[in-house]
């Protein structure tokens, strides 16, 4: 017997490459084992809207492959309050939801950690291009958007060495750091600069001037946007070292287009084994993936950890380019 008869699944915050095969995996997991399923737009917001849909196979078809969602997202100031997060209990119960999924990243979580306090069953699946998630290897949408600006930075290489430039390349991540330290790596970026390791303006122009004098007809800077704006850490190396900096802020395009294997196999493995742990009566849990495995933990351990920064990889990037 299933401990829950209707579940409800909505898609919260930044949308992130992968989501559309998470939400797709949740519904078809969901009839699949006889329960029925509801789709709510424009995550919370949408929820104390009531903007609450059935879902069947047809609901989901020719999605895994495109980027976004098509539950949609928004923003939601009033679910922030305890009011809010009643109303949307309340609602929930009101059209007989038993489990809710919660596709989104540390926001989003921190509203369903609301919600399983208030007594409504709920899963938490990563979703965020950042990465900056506990307890998971990867999110929802992360491989994705390091392709997408190594992509980007190969392209750049070109014309950089054409013309003997140096690139700044800005790429998100405010708190976290991971789509700069793992584009860098594999693109081969001489300096990566990222917010949990200080830097100093000083030494990034220096090896700059180094690796020019060394023969190098280019230079590739990525930037974390939680570091600083591209344009100042351009202005920074040009006002020490006779250079010409140029800079690239590639912005959402990092969020958008269709989502790489990896993302859209983890998006559907996590959404199926959401459905299978709310089954079993699992609730505040987050889903995640550490070394291939399938792992839960309590949502209240994931929203009060940060996600250890990997110095060992960073070390990796700093020694290879040399």
């Amino acid at each position: 017997m299933s401990a829950v008869k209707k579940i409800a699944v909505l898609t919260s915050g930044g949308d992130s490459q992968g989501m559309n095969a998470a939400v797709r995996a949740v519904v078809r997991s969901a009839l699949y084992y006889g329960i029925e399923v509801f789709g709510i737009q424009r995550g919370y917001q949408g929820l104390l809207n009531r903007e609450i849909r059935s879902m069947d196979l047809r609901s989901v078809g020719d999605i895994i492959q495109r980027g976004g969602t098509i539950l949609q997202s928004a923003r939601c100031k009033e679910f922030m309050t305890a009011e809010g997060q009643q109303k949307g209990a309340d609602i929930l119960r009101e059209y007989g939801i038993d489990g809710l999924v919660v596709i989104g990243g540390d926001g989003s979580y921190q509203g369903a950690n609301k919600l399983s306090k208030l007594g409504i069953k709920t899963m938490c699946l990563p979703g965020t291009i950042d990465n900056d998630i506990a307890f998971t290897d990867f999110t929802i949408g992360f491989d994705t958007a390091v392709g997408i600006v190594v992509d980007a930075v190969n392209k750049l290489r070109d014309t950089m060495s054409s013309h003997e430039r140096s690139s700044i390349v800005e790429v998100m991540g405010r708190h976290c750091g991971d789509i700069a330290l793992y584009a860098g790596l594999a693109s081969g970026a001489e300096t990566i600069l990222v917010p949990e390791v200080p830097f100093s303006i000083d030494d990034v122009a220096n090896r700059m001037k180094d690796n020019f004098e060394h023969g190098k007809r280019h230079s590739i800077v990525i930037v974390a946007e939680g570091v600083g704006r591209g344009e100042d850490i351009a202005k920074g190396i040009t006002e020490r070292v006779d250079v010409d900096a140029r800079v690239t802020v590639l912005g959402h395009i990092q969020r958008g287009g269709c989502p790489t294997h990896n993302d859209r196999v983890l998006g559907s493995r996590l959404g199926d084994y959401a459905v299978r742990m709310l089954m079993e009566g699992q609730s505040g849990k987050s889903c995640g993936v550490i070394k291939g495995e399938l792992v839960m933990t309590d949502i209240d351990t994931v929203v009060n950890t940060k996600k250890a920064f990997d110095m060992e990889l960073y070390d990796l990037a700093l020694r290879l380019s040399k």
